[in-house]
């Protein structure tokens, strides 16, 4: 079973008032790595850096990271929530995800919650957004989120494919070109790590080469 979330006010802000919208978080899977990296800084209102190494990111088992931008207590009511649908439907990330989205679109109190959350294991990233939807990424399996979020998406995807460039490089890569551009995410950044089995990501590969061929020969 999964245990259950604590706050740690060495490391978290909490509060209403506290926003974390105003952050970078990234998500970014290559070979056998998964990463997800956001930065630190948490801003009340428009103008006001409440905290600059608040932690975002948050590690439910060996299996299932999240990372969260918006409101931090209501980002840890709904990690509470997907704690125990990943408790009702282990290693099931999509249905407990989509089991979360129903509950958020139907209970008057979860409505008013304002977050949006990636969620990562090692064969899934999902983005469950402000309005209880749940969001696959693209083929390239890159999802951000926050202020910088647009700028860290781009740069990651043109980094990419890029010879000798790992989840990690790139994650960071991105994030010093998005957190470079937006005024509202910091240099300090937390990382977590899921490491995939050779066996998964070799049927992956393999996957994504017969796609691939199929499309190239439905095109002659």
């Amino acid at each position: 079973m999964f245990r259950r979330l604590a706050t740690r006010s060495t490391s978290f802000v909490t509060g209403a008032a506290v926003q974390a919208r105003h952050t970078t978080i990234l998500s970014v899977r290559k070979g056998n790595k998964v990463i997800l990296i956001g930065d630190r800084q948490v801003t009340l209102g428009e103008r006001i850096v409440a905290k600059s190494s608040a932690c975002k990111l948050r590690k439910l088992n060996d299996n299932v990271v999240i990372g969260f931008a918006g409101s931090t207590a209501d980002a840890f009511a709904l990690m509470e929530k997907l704690e125990n649908k990943l408790n009702d439907f282990p290693e099931q990330l999509s249905r407990a995800a989509v089991e979360l989205a129903k509950d958020w679109r139907t209970d008057r109190a979860l409505r008013r919650l304002e977050a949006s959350l990636i969620v990562c294991s090692k064969e899934e990233t999902l983005e469950i957004d402000g309005q209880g939807n749940v969001i696959t990424p693209e083929a390239d399996g890159i999802i951000a989120i926050g202020s910088g979020g647009t700028y860290a998406k781009a740069a990651a995807r043109a980094l990419i494919d890029v010879d000798g460039y790992d989840a990690e490089r790139i994650a960071r890569k991105a994030m010093r070109i998005a957190t470079d551009i937006d005024v509202f995410s910091n240099g300090n950044w937390d990382v977590e790590i899921l490491t995939r089995e050779e066996e998964a990501v070799k049927k992956e590969e393999a996957e994504k080469a017969e796609k691939a061929q199929n499309e190239a020969q439905s095109k002659e």
